[in-house]
C-alpha cells in the first residue's frame, strides 16, 4: 500500500479537524460534569450521614433530598456516558476519514452516519446535563421553602 502524497494529505488533515475540535470541546465538558458529579456524591454522603442522626421531622426532608440527589447522580451518569460515547464515536470518525483516504474507498455515507451519531450522543448528553440543572434547582427550591416556612408562599422561585 502506497501512502498518499503530501499535497493530498493536507485536505485529509483538514477533514479531521472538525471531529478533533469536537473531542476537545467534549473533553472540557466532561471535566465540568465530573466536578458536578463529585459535588453530588459529596452532598449525598453528607445527607446520608445526617439522616442517621436526624429527628423524625428532619428525616423526612433529608430522605426527600437524598432521593433528589440519587436522581441527579443518575442523570449525570447518563450525561457523562452519552458525552464520552460521543467522544468515542468522534475518534472512530477520525479513523474512518483516514481509512477512507488511505484505502481509496468512498466511505462518505459511513462518515456522515458516524458524525450524526456523534452529534446525537452529544445532544443527548447535553439534554441530560440540563435536566440535572433543573432537578438541582428543584432541590434548592425545597430547601429554601423549608427555611422560609410560611413566608415561602409569597415568593416565586421559578
Amino acid at each position: 500500500m502506497q501512502l498518499p502524497a503530501q499535497d493530498s494529505i493536507l485536505p485529509l488533515i483538514q477533514l479531521s479537524i472538525t471531529p478533533v475540535i469536537l473531542v476537545s470541546g467534549l473533553g472540557a465538558l466532561v471535566i465540568s460534569m465530573t466536578a458536578r458529579m463529585g459535588r453530588i456524591v459529596d452532598r449525598t454522603r453528607h445527607l446520608a450521614g445526617a439522616a442517621c442522626q436526624a429527628s423524625d421531622a428532619e428525616r423526612a426532608h433529608i430522605e426527600h433530598q437524598l432521593r433528589i440527589m440519587f436522581r441527579r447522580a443518575k442523570l449525570m451518569r447518563l450525561a457523562m456516558t452519552l458525552v464520552v460515547g460521543s467522544m468515542f464515536v468522534s475518534g472512530l470518525l477520525i479513523m474512518l476519514i483516514f481509512l477512507s483516504a488511505l484505502s481509496g474507498f468512498d466511505f462518505a455515507a459511513g462518515i456522515l452516519g458516524v458524525f450524526l451519531v456523534s452529534v446525537v450522543l452529544m445532544l443527548g448528553g447535553l439534554g441530560a446535563f440540563v435536566a440535572d440543572l433543573w432537578v438541582s434547582l428543584a432541590a434548592l427550591d425545597s430547601d429554601v421553602r423549608r427555611a422560609l416556612g410560611p413566608d415561602a408562599a409569597t415568593i416565586r422561585l421559578f
